[in-house]
């Protein structure tokens, strides 16, 4: 049934079938994330990175109402130039971009969805959505939350955004089950910065040893995901303050333009990153590169096991 609408590239089939490890990446940084052709060169450049790990990077997207598990090099360039003119996809809109025959590009909540469908255990991306800073009068909660409580693929992330409540995003994992698992941290991260004032709740300092804890969790049939939180390497880190600073600017302005849902996520991260000057943008291709290699790591491990 699911070769109806679902292409896996041979390679991803062929390592699946051979037990092989593969590294699941979004597409919604492609088409959502940064402008051309710098979203193109930086899948490219994570792809090659899963590779030089010794593992096989699946980037996944839906093209013309294709479920597609590991898109070809003119995949990539095709959904980079169409830029913000791709859907961006969860998993309420999966169905539609398939029956109506559109191009989408999944989030982490989409992406985790088929990689699952695929049998990809690891997904490395830049930050999970959360629980958006007001939410206690909006209920404006990232759908990423939810699948991370119900799909069993683990996360490889720089935390969770930092435009973000981190506070309750925490609290929401702790309620639905998900571990937070810090890599050589005993702080969840804030995508730009490596630390915050959460925790996590364990800290495990190998690969080998998440790939081991993932394995138990479900072989116990505990169904859901992880939250692999790796900080940012120290040397792309930003300051706080700088950053803080224009994550209140940029939060100012989406209330002030009346931006929400979906759209907010996309306009506060590149506001945020004109009011850096850039660098913003610069930390966030560094930290998906070494979340990147992180999850090769644990791709490996886990087939090793």
């Amino acid at each position: 049934m699911l070769e109806k609408y679902l292409d896996i590239q041979p390679e991803v089939a062929k390592a699946l079938a051979d037990n092989q490890p593969v590294v699941a990446l979004e597409s919604t940084i492609i088409s959502h994330g940064m402008p051309y052709p710098r979203n193109v060169e930086t899948a490219l450049q994570v792809e090659k990175a899963i590779r030089e790990s010794g593992a096989i990077p699946a980037t996944i997207a839906i093209i013309k109402g294709r479920l597609k598990v590991g898109l070809s090099e003119a995949d990539i360039e095709y959904l980079g130039k169409a830029g913000t003119d791709v859907t961006k996809v969860s998993r309420r809109d999966i169905p539609f971009m398939v029956a109506g025959q559109h191009d989408g590009a999944t989030t982490v909540a989409a992406t985790m969805i088929l990689a699952e469908l695929a049998g990809i255990r690891v997904f490395a991306t830049g930050g999970i959505g959360g629980v958006h800073r007001g939410a206690q009068e909006t209920f404006d909660i990232s759908a990423d939350l939810q699948e991370l409580a119900s799909t069993s693929v683990a996360v490889v992330c720089a935390g969770a955004k930092s435009i973000l409540d981190l506070g309750l995003t925490r609290e929401y994992l702790e309620t639905h089950g998900v571990p937070v698992i810090g890599y050589q941290t005993d702080q969840l991260p804030a995508f730009y910065t490596r630390e915050s004032d959460q925790t996590i709740d364990y800290r495990l300092d190998s690969a080998e040893a998440i790939a081991t804890a993932l394995k138990a969790k479900w072989e116990l049939g505990l169904k859901g995901g992880a939250v692999i939180a790796n900080p940012i390497p120290q040397q792309y880190a930003m300051p706080v303050e700088t950053i803080n600073t224009a994550i209140e600017q940029a939060l100012t302005e989406a209330d002030e333009q009346g931006i929400s849902g979906k759209e907010s996520t996309p306009f506060l991260l590149a506001r945020v990153c004109e009011l850096t000057g850039g660098n913003s943008l610069d930390s966030n291709i560094q930290l998906v590169l070494n979340n990147a290699r992180l999850g090769a790591a644990i791709a490996i491990a886990l087939s090793d096991l």
